[in-house]
């Protein structure tokens, strides 16, 4: 990536190595679930535990993936105690059972919640204490059991990223967890298992899965690679969202927005996400707003504080995303930007932190905490405008409304 002067002028970045993590294994396309016995064979596991939510236990969606395993004669495990937001005690509690039952890998089914979770899992499985030990910046001595992902949701991309995100139950912190040792052994991107995401689902994670592409291509750690499935994640989303949500059997938009967020989540995860995530966490712990949510509360007004430093890359994400294609008005155009998130805000209904209800006393005495613990992840410094304290406690109130 180049750097960025306050006007929005690239600047020559210092060449140095781009180090880049996917899974070892990834398979993408409608159906590809049916090959998890291939797959588990493949790697040389035998013995699974999945784990999982209450609804993808009871829907009918668990049978369909473990239902052939157990007919080839598979001893499977079942952890369905996941909690949306991931908790340390939830975390905990798997983790006793990963060590108790002598599983050799743990199948991850569902949206981001129980993908985090179980990679949390494999670590706790593998090195002592307790999961508050590896938070970032801190490392992850040893490689847990393998973890095969398998998303249920088009959105948070965790099938493929070196993060994990988890609550601490004692503190009510979001801890962000990362490093080589995260990074699922295997993702299977099956399109056809979110042919039941609901409405408010679908928004959510959408406006999530386009959050990570546009802050993975104006973050400091941009590069070439991740440029790319940025600008391709965004150009999807874009185009397949509003459809998604309004005709959730639209099989073809499914397998755009499944596509976008894997693609969102590979630029993110070498990338690294910036304010705007720095920024949702603490909000999505204190006051239990759904992560993806939280990132579209913020999503126009960060982007509006962030713009005068990057111009031209944020007149690319206008370019890519359909908005505004002429290539010699980056100001129009990155201001083209900021008017279509807050009409995608306004057509996907995605309400302010005050329109959530939100108390506004109890906002305003968390807002230090709240950028005190956005600092402390790291995101901020990614962005392209890095924030002061004070900035960031501005944005908490202008976002509020």
């Amino acid at each position: 990536m180049t750097a960025s002067t306050s006007t929005g002028t690239a600047l020559p970045a210092t060449a140095v190595p781009t180090t880049i993590v996917v899974p070892r294994l990834l398979l993408i396309g409608g159906g590809a679930g049916v090959q998890l016995g291939a797959i588990l064979k493949q790697i040389g596991v035998c013995r699974p535990l999945v784990v999982t939510d209450p609804f993808i236990r009871d829907s009918g969606i668990l049978e369909r993936v473990v239902g052939p395993l157990r007919a080839a004669g598979l001893d499977i495990g079942i952890f369905a105690d996941t909690v949306p937001d991931p908790t340390t005690d939830a975390v905990d509690a798997g983790a006793v059972q990963l060590r108790a039952g002598g599983f050799d890998s743990l199948i991850a089914l569902g949206g981001g919640s129980p993908i985090d979770t179980a990679k949390a899992m494999s670590i706790l499985g593998a090195n002592r204490g307790v999961l508050r030990d590896y938070k970032v910046p801190n490392p992850i001595p040893h490689r847990g059991v393998p973890v095969i992902a398998i998303p249920t949701t088009a959105g948070t991309g965790s099938e493929v990223t070196r993060f994990t995100v988890i609550t601490d139950s004692a503190s009510d912190e979001k801890m962000l967890i990362a490093g080589l040792t995260v990074v699922p052994e295997v993702a299977i991107v099956d399109y056809e298992l979110t042919l039941t995401m609901p409405w408010r689902l679908t928004a959510d994670t959408g406006i999530d899965s386009l959050t990570h592409a546009i802050e993975a291509y104006v973050s400091r750690k941009a590069s070439p690679f991740t440029d790319t499935l940025a600008l391709a994640a965004m150009a999807r989303i874009a185009r397949h969202l509003r459809t998604a949500c309004t005709q959730p059997d639209n099989r073809e938009a499914r397998e755009q927005m499944m596509l976008g967020a894997t693609q969102a989540g590979m630029a993110f995860s070498n990338a690294s996400v910036a304010l705007v995530h720095g920024m949702s966490r603490p909000i999505g712990a204190h006051f239990h707003v759904p992560h993806g949510l939280s990132n579209a509360m913020l999503l126009p007004t960060v982007t509006a504080f962030s713009l005068p430093a990057a111009r031209d890359r944020y007149a690319a994400c206008a370019r890519a995303m359909g908005i505004h294609q002429d290539e010699s008005n980056a100001a129009a155009a990155s201001l083209a930007l900021i008017e279509a998130l807050q009409r995608l805000n306004a057509d996907l209904k995605v309400p302010s932190p005050q329109a959530y209800g939100i108390d506004r006393d109890r906002y305003e005495r968390l807002i230090p905490l709240m950028t005190e613990q956005a600092l402390a992840s790291g995101s901020p410094a990614n962005n392209p405008r890095v924030p002061s304290r004070e900035d960031i406690a501005v944005l908490y109130r202008q976002a509020y409304v």
